[in-house]
């Protein structure tokens, strides 16, 4: 496993680090998004993911604000995690299964997703907060309320599609 260099001397170096990792992260999720809807067969889960593009495009927007607001260019640096959390994903939808056990499959992964996303933007938000960054602070907050709400989309389609899955059809 690569080890990440980073130099961090200060609590505002640790958000511009984490800020290129959040931007990475939505944007390869921008990518995965058609392709988890594609194969979704759920008309409420494909119309789920189809919102969730829309919405991620636009906090590719606000993190980029977030950043010219801190006097930054918008920059991405890898985010592994979400690559690793998108390989996942991308070796579920090879696999061989029912409809509504697929459907089942993707909203666990993409609940991961929104669950690691929640929690980078938590973390921003208090730094951006505690670092005075008003302006970013108010981005990052519209990013995080509508990821939750996301993870709440996917776990109320889940009541239906669990029970799908179950009964095998």
């Amino acid at each position: 496993m690569e080890v990440i260099q980073m130099t961090t001397h200060t609590l505002a170096d640790a958000f511009w680090e984490e800020l290129q990792d959040v931007l990475s992260a939505e944007m390869q999720m921008a990518k995965a998004l058609p392709k988890m809807a594609d194969k979704a067969s759920d008309h409420a889960l494909k119309q789920a993911f189809e919102s969730h593009l829309q919405e991620t495009e636009t906090h590719i927007t606000r993190v980029e604000e977030v950043f010219r607001s801190i006097g930054k260019t918008p920059k991405a640096k890898t985010c592994e995690a979400m690559a690793g959390l998108i390989k996942e994903g991308a070796g579920i939808m090879r696999l061989q299964a029912d409809d509504e056990v697929m459907d089942a499959l993707l909203i666990a992964a993409a609940q991961k997703v929104e669950h690691y996303e929640i929690a980078t933007y938590g973390t921003l938000c208090t730094w951006a907060e505690l670092l005075n960054y008003v302006d970013g602070l108010q981005l990052l907050k519209q990013n995080i309320e509508e990821e939750e709400a996301a993870d709440d989309k996917l776990t109320q389609i889940a009541l239906t599609v669990n029970q799908a899955a179950k009964m095998g059809k």
